[in-house]
């Protein structure tokens, strides 16, 4: 279970590495959660996952994650990896595109069940990422 757990997991990073959308539901579930907050405000219901990373894709060409750890055991698959890419296009909920390129460091943690990712939590260096893309701090409410 482990090892298909990490093949499901490293699928889904090379799915989106290389654009390939269509490919996401062999690697997703159709109702996974998403608690990952990127940008405030994206939705962490079942399913909008596949909303959330097209955006992401369309906001970050090229976008590629590069796996340099993976860990498993029971459901759960944990991946630090290095996110690099150039924001170029339009997300609702960022500054408008700097054509600035960034790298980083982030931790996804995956729950898996089927074969299949139903639950994703990530934590990245943030403050580098707006740093690099030259965008100001979110303030608070």
């Amino acid at each position: 279970m482990v090892d298909e757990n990490k093949r499901a997991v490293l699928g889904f990073f090379e799915a989106v590495s290389n654009r390939r959308l269509e490919d996401l539901p062999r690697f997703m579930a159709a109702d996974v959660v998403d608690h990952n907050k990127i940008i405030h405000g994206e939705v962490d219901e079942p399913g909008a996952a596949f909303e959330g990373l097209r955006q992401q894709l369309v906001a970050f060409d090229p976008l590629t994650v590069r796996v340099d750890e993976l860990i498993g055991e029971a459901d759960r698959v944990v991946a630090r990896v290095t996110q690099s890419g150039v924001h170029g296009g339009v997300h609702p909920r960022m500054p408008a595109p700097t054509g600035r390129s960034f790298e980083n460091e982030a931790i996804w943690i995956f729950t898996l069940a089927d074969g299949k990712i139903t639950q994703i939590r990530a934590v990245s260096d943030r403050l580098g990422l707006f740093l690099q893309l030259g965008w100001p701090w979110p303030q608070a409410d």
